[in-house]
């Protein structure tokens, strides 16, 4: 495909980035401590640490594991961690001993701790004590030989870690009893660690940085294998794309998303290239506290999906906040509604900016354009250094404006997935092109139009339905918090869409919503079948879980 939307690029944003400018993460990390040594880089719980502050730590951190720990390059170690200042700390750290970061989910249950940490080989584990419970239990089954233990208050001056701790475990009982043979206390290797020297590791931009778990276009979940050289070409990418929106080292992120998510932990290590200040939110589903920090700061940037996004601007405390200084809103992680971008807008005076991405691609592929005065339902343009095409089935590219398989190629494109030929080969086909399992369009401009994922497209009697068509149309209606929509079988037309609904007006019935319907959708993509409930099932990210409808439907 001719690559139409470079006319259509912000000014000074170039076709092509350097992925080879660096070497690896730590390089630039150092830089940046060297550079940013005196601004605070992340807040957490009421404590700032500085730059140089991080960077004494992480080493520290990276001298334990080598010196004492004895772990060797390409050794992976796993974080286990909610957004804390410890992650930071940690996650550094390791990428500095020339190690390889595993994230991994702290609400996981101990059977996907196991499959997580046997698959990618992992003998370390950095974990918070309140899911150490869950580690205990997974530790028999995995090859884990060091279980590092850190408590919320490490990282908080004394007494405010005292308290906590203790207020933590003994008072609100949210640390469930473990136990765990020689489990190491993340304060003391940090201690220890600062009489120690880090020996220098060499990396080259092709080492291995993480090993980020997805459960891709299909089956268990699976290492998508990242280097260095594709987390730099996606933080250069950004960096340029965002530079008309930004003021080198003024700017304060709020990072509510969790950081193990690759769309969080890209943002971050952009704040970091710049010199910028990361809000860290370790609750983003306790949004009153949420609010409670965001007082505090003048913040510039914000990261999320569109269910954050939609449950902050109808809490009255956040509406109240002074958004002058918001100049960045990001949508990512799933697809963002009209009707919450609008109201967004409205509330804030800034649009909110969709992109689009996966944990292969680290995770940007596609990003609107900072200069767009409003929502425009697409997920924007390729960013620098990227290329497309639209697949039809026989994997022949489409013409302008029509549906097919996004497939994306670029820097950023993972290697693979670790130790797993046969899934690699489904997804990165023999010209190297990524196929996403996303169905897309591309208009004239060269923006990207995500319709649906390709399982999730529902066929109504030959005709193609896009459940985010529906969910926007749904949440549109006054009286509707949440929607999703999947296909259920049915004897004349093969599938039918299903609404499960959330409501705010609780008087509100299946009539009025199928009548409100017919005003907006054509009639077989119209739900035949509507049900409320009380929630929706969602990842950790807040992102809505269809597979978890589809499967709860099917057991009824």
């Amino acid at each position: 495909m001719e690559k139409i939307w470079l006319k259509n690029y912000p000014q000074d944003v170039p076709a092509e980035i350097n992925p080879d400018l660096y070497q690896s993460i730590p390089e630039i990390f150092e830089e940046c401590c060297t550079q940013f040594a005196s601004r605070p880089a992340y807040y957490n719980l009421g404590t700032t640490l500085t730059y140089a502050e991080l960077n004494a730590a992480s080493l520290a951190f990276a001298a334990y594991l080598q010196q004492v720990l004895k772990l060797k390059k390409g050794d992976r170690v796993a974080i286990m961690l909610p957004n804390v200042l410890q992650y930071p700390v940690a996650l550094f750290g390791i990428l500095r001993a020339g190690l390889v970061v595993v994230n991994v989910n702290p609400l996981y249950t101990a059977p996907e701790v196991v499959h997580q940490v046997k698959d990618s080989g992992a003998e370390t584990i950095i974990v918070l004590s309140n899911f150490a419970r869950t580690v205990q239990k997974a530790f028999s089954d995995t090859p884990l030989k060091h279980v590092i233990v850190a408590e919320v208050g490490d990282m908080l001056p004394q007494p405010k870690a005292w308290l906590v701790n203790f207020v933590l475990k003994n008072i609100q009982r949210k640390i469930p009893a473990w136990q765990i043979p020689h489990a190491l206390s993340f304060k003391k290797v940090l201690q220890e660690g600062r009489r120690l020297t880090l020996e220098p590791v060499v990396l080259r931009n092709q080492d291995i940085a993480f090993l980020q778990y997805t459960g891709g276009t299909t089956g268990v979940s699976k290492g998508a294998i990242l280097t260095h050289r594709n987390l730099i070409a996606n933080l250069l990418q950004l960096e340029l794309w965002l530079k008309p929106a930004y003021t080198k080292g003024k700017e304060i992120m709020v990072s509510a998303l969790p950081l193990y998510h690759v769309f969080s932990l890209t943002a971050c290590l952009f704040a970091m290239k710049i010199g910028a200040l990361s809000l860290l939110i370790t609750n983003p589903r306790d949004i009153k506290q949420m609010v409670s920090d965001l007082k505090k700061f003048k913040f510039s940037v914000m990261t999320g999906v569109n269910t954050l996004y939609s449950a902050l601007q109808k809490n009255r405390s956040f509406r109240k906040l002074d958004f002058n200084t918001l100049s960045l809103a990001i949508g990512g992680g799933m697809a963002v509604q009209r009707v919450v971008a609008e109201q967004w807008q409205s509330l804030t005076g800034v649009p909110l900016l969709e992109a689009y991405g996966l944990t292969e691609t680290s995770p940007c592929v596609t990003f609107n354009p900072v200069n767009i005065k409003s929502y425009n339902g697409t997920v924007g343009l390729p960013v620098s250094s990227t290329d497309i095409r639209i697949l039809d089935d026989a994997g022949n590219a489409v013409a302008i404006g029509q549906a097919g398989e996004l497939a994306v190629k670029g820097p950023q494109v993972m290697r693979g997935y670790w130790q797993n030929p046969v899934e690699t080969e489904k997804v990165i086909n023999k010209e190297g092109w990524l196929l996403t399992g996303d169905l897309a369009s591309v208009d004239e401009n060269g923006f990207v139009k995500i319709l649906e994922r390709k399982k999730d497209m529902i066929l109504v009697s030959g005709f193609n339905v896009y459940p985010n068509e529906i969910e926007d149309v749904l949440v549109s209606m006054p009286g509707i918090r949440e929607a999703a929509v999947i296909a259920v079988p049915d004897a004349s037309s093969g599938e039918v869409p299903k609404a499960f609904i959330v409501r705010d007006n609780p008087n509100l019935t299946v009539e009025e919503v199928i009548k409100f319907c017919r005003t907006k959708l054509t009639g077989y993509k119209i739900p035949k079948h509507v049900k409320f409930c009380d929630e929706l099932p969602k990842t950790n990210v807040g992102k809505v879980l269809r597979r978890g409808l589809r499967q709860a439907d099917e057991s009824h």
